[in-house]
This record gives C-alpha cells, sequence and structure tokens, in this order.
C-alpha cells in the first residue's frame, strides 16, 4: 500500500513538470469511447484471467509478484492509448481513473477494514448451523444501514473464528460473500455505491426500501434457507465437532471488545453520506481533473477515523482478533490494475447505443417500450464484472435518467436496474469491493477458497437459478 501510495504521488509529481503539459491539461478529452473496439478490453480481460488462472498455475510467482502483473495490464492499456490518442489522453485517463475514482475507493475500504478489523467478539461462540445462519441474518440487515463493506468487515472475523474447529467451511465464506458482501446491500442508498448514485441523481432515500424489500427478503430467505440445510448436513457429517476446549476463551464472557470502533464506523457512514449531498464546491485541478472539496475532506476524515481506531484499539485486541494488513495490501494492489485495465470498457459502456456494445444496450427496449428483464441481466452481468456504480449510471441513463419519471410510471425498470447492480455483484470476486476482501481474509485463516472460476461454479449453480426465478415473478 505504501509502495503504490509513493508511486502515484512520485507520479503526479513527474507529470507536473512536464513542459506545458498543465497548460493544455483543461483541454484533454476522454478517450472517444463510440470509437473503441472492443479489442481495447482485453487488458482487463487478461487482468481477470489472471486473477483466476495466476494461483492455479503459477502459485509461486502470483503470490510475490500480482502487483507487479496488476501494473503490467494497466500499463497494457495505457501505453496504446499514448501511442493512438496521445500522451496527454493517456495520462489524462490514467489520472483521471487513480484520482477521481481509485483513491476514494481505497481510502474508504481501507478505513472500513481498519474500523471494523477493530470490534472483537469475545467469548466462545460455537459454529452450529443455528449460529452460522444468524450470523449471516444479522450480518445481512446491517449492509443496508453500514454498507455492505462496513457488515462483511465487521462479521466476517465472528464467523470465521466460530468455526476455526470445523471441517467444511468453504460454504459459509461463499454464502457470506452472497448474502453480506451483496444482497444484503440492496435497501438503502447508505448499501452500495449504485443506489448512492442514484440517490444523488433524485431517487428517493427510502425507495429502494420500498421497492426492493420484497425481491431482497425473497433471495434472502431461500439463500438462508439453503444454507442452513447444506451446513446442518455438512456439520452431521463432521460428527457435530464441538471446538476444543480453551481456557482462557472460557473465562471470557460474551460480549464486544473495541465498541469505540461502532461509533467510528457511523462516522464513516455519515461522512461518506455527507460528502455525497453537500457540495463545497471545486478544490482544485491537478491536470483538468477537477478535484471536489467535499470529496477531498471525506477522504482526510476517513483517514482520521481510521488513525484513530488504531489508536484507539488495543494490539492485543487485534491480533486477537486475527488482523492483519494483508487482505488490504492484495485488494489495493490487485484493484490498482483492475481500476487501470477497465477505463476503455467503461468507455464503450457509456457510449451507449453508439458503442461497440451497441447489440447489447439496444436489448433493454422493444417497440419503445423497457424490457425490465433484460435491463435486470444485462445490468447484473456488466456488474458482476465491471464497476457496479457506473454500470448502473449507464443503464439509469439509459432509461431516460429522469429520476421522477424512473420512479412513478417506469418503477419496474429502476427496481430491475437496482436490483441487478446490487444482486449480481455476488457473481464474481471482483463483482463488489468487499468480495474479494472477504475471501483473502477467509483465506489468511486457512479456509481453501475455491479459485475465480471455482467460485463462479457455486454462483452459478446457486445465484443463477435464483435470478431466473426472480426474473419470472417479478420482471
Amino acid at each position: 500500500m505504501k509502495r503504490l501510495t509513493l508511486l502515484s504521488g512520485l507520479v503526479l509529481a513527474i507529470l507536473t513538470l512536464v513542459p506545458g503539459l498543465a497548460e493544455a491539461s483543461e483541454a484533454l478529452p476522454h478517450i472517444p469511447g463510440a470509437e473503441l473496439s472492443i479489442l481495447w478490453a482485453v487488458p482487463f480481460a487478461c487482468m481477470l484471467l489472471s486473477i483466476a488462472l495466476g494461483p492455479l498455475f503459477f502459485a509461486h510467482f502470483w503470490e510475490h509478484h500480482f502487483g507487479k502483473v496488476a501494473v503490467f495490464w494497466g500499463m497494457a492499456f495505457l501505453v496504446p492509448c499514448a501511442i493512438v490518442y496521445g500522451p496527454s489522453t493517456a495520462i489524462y485517463e490514467g489520472l483521471h481513473s487513480i484520482i477521481l475514482e481509485y483513491i476514494p475507493f481505497i481510502i474508504l475500504l481501507f478505513s472500513l477494514f481498519t474500523v471494523a478489523g477493530g470490534v472483537r467478539l469475545k467469548g466462545s461462540l460455537v459454529g452450529t448451523p443455528a449460529v452460522n445462519t444468524g450470523l449471516l441474518l444479522t450480518g445481512t440487515v446491517l449492509a443496508s444501514w453500514m454498507g455492505t463493506t462496513g457488515a462483511a468487515m465487521l462479521l466476517i472475523r465472528p464467523l470465521l473464528r466460530a468455526n476455526a474447529h470445523r471441517k467444511y467451511r468453504v460454504h459459509q465464506v461463499v454464502f457470506f460473500i452472497f448474502l453480506v458482501a451483496n444482497i444484503g446491500g440492496s435497501l438503502t442508498p447508505l448499501g452500495d455505491p449504485p443506489l448512492f448514485l442514484g440517490y444523488l441523481k433524485g431517487v428517493d432515500f427510502f425507495w429502494t426500501l420500498q421497492h426492493l424489500l420484497l425481491k431482497t427478503c425473497f433471495m434472502t430467505v431461500i439463500l438462508l434457507g439453503l444454507y442452513f440445510v447444506i451446513d446442518t448436513i455438512l456439520y452431521k457429517k463432521e460428527g457435530s465437532p464441538m471446538p476444543p476446549h480453551d481456557p482462557n476463551a472460557a473465562e471470557e464472557k460474551l460480549g464486544l471488545e473495541g465498541k469505540v470502533n461502532l461509533i467510528l464506523l457511523l462516522g464513516i457512514v455519515l461522512a461518506v453520506l455527507i460528502s455525497g449531498v453537500v457540495d463545497l464546491g471545486e478544490l482544485g485541478s491537478i491536470m483538468g481533473i477537477h478535484i471536489s472539496t467535499s470529496g477531498t475532506l471525506r477522504d482526510v476524515v476517513l483517514l482520521i477515523i481510521a488513525w484513530l481506531s488504531w489508536k484507539l484499539t488495543s494490539r492485543e485486541s487485534r491480533e486477537l482478533n486475527g488482523f492483519t494488513w494483508g487482505p488490504i495490501l492484495e485488494v489495493g494492489k490487485l484493484f490498482f490494475g483492475i481500476f487501470l485495465s477497465m477505463i476503455p470498457a467503461i468507455a464503450i459502456l457509456r457510449a451507449g447505443t453508439d458503442g461497440a456494445l451497441a447489440g447489447l444496450i439496444n436489448m433493454v427496449f422493444h417497440d419503445g417500450q423497457p424490457v425490465n428483464a433484460a435491463f435486470f441481466w444485462l445490468t447484473g452481468a456488466l456488474s458482476s464484472f465491471l464497476d457496479n456504480a457506473p454500470t448502473y449510471v449507464v443503464f439509469f441513463n439509459t432509461a431516460g435518467g429522469d429520476p421522477q419519471t424512473l420512479m412513478t410510471t417506469m418503477a419496474d425498470t429502476l427496481v430491475a436496474i437496482s436490483a441487478g447492480a446490487v444482486f449480481m455483484g455476488a457473481n464474481t470476486y471482483i463483482g463488489n469491493a468487499p468480495n474479494f476482501m472477504v475471501r483473502s481474509i477467509a483465506e489468511e485463516r486457512g479456509v481453501p477458497m475455491p479459485s475465480f472460476f471455482g467460485y463462479m461454479m457455486w454462483s452459478c449453480g446457486i445465484l443463477v437459478p435464483l435470478f431466473l426465478v426472480v426474473t419470472f415473478i417479478f420482471f
């Protein structure tokens, strides 16, 4: 993380010294998404394949060099971009993605990871099917009010610790990603970034709660029921094991340690919410990239909150909680490459009917009428691999972009877009920010998590049939 931060700062410092570049920066264009062929998305596809295949076939190399691989695929877009559209455009696109998207993204994840990692569930919580299902339900409910990342970081360690004695644990983490890291965040703008963007565009705060509650409950009840059955079968297959007796743990009463972090978590949620609704104007610009005052203040506040959490939480408590910096470092390095390499894919998508994906975009209307099932599946499918926030915005605008119309006469269409963006983020490890982090924490605690494609076998086998049922019933 320090190396990435230093690298970004060094790049910025060098670029500001390039003669004439700063003066020309205000006129720097984005790459023309309408002109890009789908071949420009090859570096992004290779980035995904590297994440999927690297740990399987080049485990030793991947473990020590995955950060370099991520940077390589980012450069695999930026270098051709500089050749075709000029160095100024390539630099502008790279810095735009890093400054306005990657840095706020990683600061938010870092603060949530640090703060939630300071909350420790004391005492002996035994991972029986009933207890595990209760933890999943709790996380699913919390996700819409403190964000999927916050809820996931808060509860993944208690779940892993409660089941440390169990033989079969992969299914627990997979369902945790399904529910807590994704589907649970569908009821308020605080739950997931796409819904927050909808809120900023004029969608009422409680609109999603009113219109997605039934769909969310439907998915949650079925998934929790399925999980309970699977966990019960595996629990009995293991011989209904109990954890080995630990005299030190037995002396602790069940409770929470590091409660101050719960207040700090609330501070993070409020900082994000306020920054989105309060416009304090522009702080300045870097090479034509406009930096908002409210966004900058938010990031500073988040870093201060993370620092307070680190200072106010005892090191012993974090050690007992299994807290290390490994997972956030892995996410930071990999998503650096993801954010850079997916620039052309997002540009093509934003070009709408003028871009290389026009055929897909045109599928969402038939004879001038919205096809809600197509909105649900296309928003969801693209959100599974691309950033679900801009994907939501693309289809929001494709549906007309008027929040009042979308909340009333086209309510079913907005529901389809919202549900697709949030629900289907669970289809892959990179579909939503906390997915990869949960996987990293689980692997660090000894859970043999499936590969990229192995996880997709779980999601295709469980979620996709459920999404088909949701389509048949609701869309």
